[in-house]
């Protein structure tokens, strides 16, 4: 029999980004640096599903700012927007208070701990968010992280006729088109390539059927952390398949929503989205990585012990 792919010692943290991994939203800074008002913004984002259907079109109603944005891009307050100026802006988003030393204290629970070293356990931290990809990838936080799910806005479309011509193609970098989208059901995508291991091995298909314990990250060694009931996709799959869920909330003003959470049985707990030392979610956090840890060890244990000794000598 050949020898499993996957060791399964991998514990993913997965993080959504606003209201979790920072206090608001991610386009705040973008909405201060070209004078827009960010109510009025999001206000006709929410109307355009109406309006649209008004028309006989659909529209998703998770990601129809990317399209908002692309007609304020286009000749409106946005001209110019590039995803270098995505990048610069989003190096201005605030983080989360205990942010990022947290996501370092749950490496180094790991490599401080004799047993979890010896079982060659590693901790992995990914952000899915339905944001913008480039503005993450800007924030100081990119560099404490494995690895980022996010809606990606293209620019210089490549015309007909490209593969004979791209040596020509003359670059604006004016942003155009959407290159890809996540919305708050297919962050459930995210989750199986972090379990099957697309992101390491490119080759592997998402959809190609691939055994349990085949699998790189197996759900029940993931620790999903997110702000509200939008993440009910991820928080039913992942808490279905035994792996950990915290709801976390930065005001009064959500913090009803991610009670609720809690009350209906959808995640394990909440916490302030305060992941200072000490603190709720610190802890909570601490506790469920040494859980999974353990027992992660003790299966391997249990599997060293089957093995069975050679006979002795028969006197």
């Amino acid at each position: 029999m050949p020898p499993p792919l996957n060791s399964q010692n991998v514990i993913a943290f997965i993080w959504d980004f606003d209201k979790t991994l920072t206090p608001g939203y991610m386009q705040q800074p973008l909405f201060d640096e070209y004078g827009v008002d960010a109510r009025a913004f999001w206000d006709e984002v929410n109307s355009l599903v109406g309006h649209y259907a008004s028309r006989g079109l659909l529209v998703s109603k998770d990601t129809a700012y990317l399209g908002h944005m692309l007609s304020y891009i286009d000749g409106g307050p946005f001209e110019g927007l590039t995803n270098a100026k995505l990048r610069e802006l989003g190096a201005l988003v605030p983080l989360a208070p205990g942010m990022p030393q947290l996501m370092d204290r749950m490496r180094a629970i790991v490599s401080e701990n004799d047993r979890f070293m010896h079982n060659d356990i590693k901790v992995e931290h990914y952000i899915v968010s339905t944001g913008l990809r480039q503005m993450i990838e800007g924030n100081p936080i990119r560099k404490h992280v494995d690895g980022i799910w996010a809606c990606e806005l293209l620019s210089d479309p490549p015309r007909n006729g490209y593969l004979e011509e791209l040596s020509s193609m003359e670059m604006t970098d004016k942003l155009t088109q959407v290159g890809y989208v996540l919305d708050n059901t297919t962050k459930t995508r995210a989750i199986f390539e972090i379990n099957k291991g697309v992101n390491v091995e490119p080759g592997l298909d998402v959809n190609a059927r691939m055994d349990p314990d085949e699998r790189r990250v197996p759900i029940q060694h993931m620790i999903y952390i997110a702000d509200g009931p939008s993440d009910v996709p991820v928080f039913s799959l992942v808490g279905r398949q035994g792996g950990a869920t915290l709801g976390v909330w930065t005001d009064p003003t959500n913090y009803e929503n991610v009670k609720r959470l809690e009350d209906d049985g959808r995640v394990n707990s909440i916490a302030r989205a305060d992941y200072s030392e000490g603190l709720d979610a610190d802890m909570w956090l601490s506790a469920s990585l040494r859980d999974i840890a353990t027992r992660i060890c003790d299966a391997r244990d249990r599997r060293l012990s089957n093995i069975a000794a050679p006979g002795g000598h028969v006197v």
